[in-house]
């Protein structure tokens, strides 16, 4: 009796240490699978075009220029820090969001 619980324990302990290792693996690539598909977690924009700020640009001056919504403009311009934008600094103006 004291061998089936001995034995239950080591193969309990055998089934985590595997399922945590799994768990380390999936973190570790930080992969996401999602209807079957596996997609990246943090995948970066895709830049089409892009556009040179001009002396007087903002973010919303630019996006307007290119008819793009103030929503889609962040999403293919992450990190962006529009208080900050540069003469020459390049800005994302067609492209695929993240």
């Amino acid at each position: 009796m004291a061998t089936i619980g001995k034995s239950a324990n080591i193969f309990f302990f055998q089934v985590f240490l595997v399922l945590s290792l799994l768990l380390a693996v999936t973190m570790a690539e930080k992969k996401l699978i999602k209807g079957g598909k596996i997609l990246e977690a943090n995948s970066t924009p895709e830049c089409d075009t892009g556009f040179a700020v001009r002396a007087g640009d903002s973010c919303s001056s630019v996006a307007e220029t290119f008819s793009l919504t103030s929503d889609f403009f962040d999403s293919i311009n992450p990190n962006l820090d529009c208080d900050s934008l540069f003469l020459g600094q390049w800005l994302c103006v067609q492209g695929t969001p993240s």
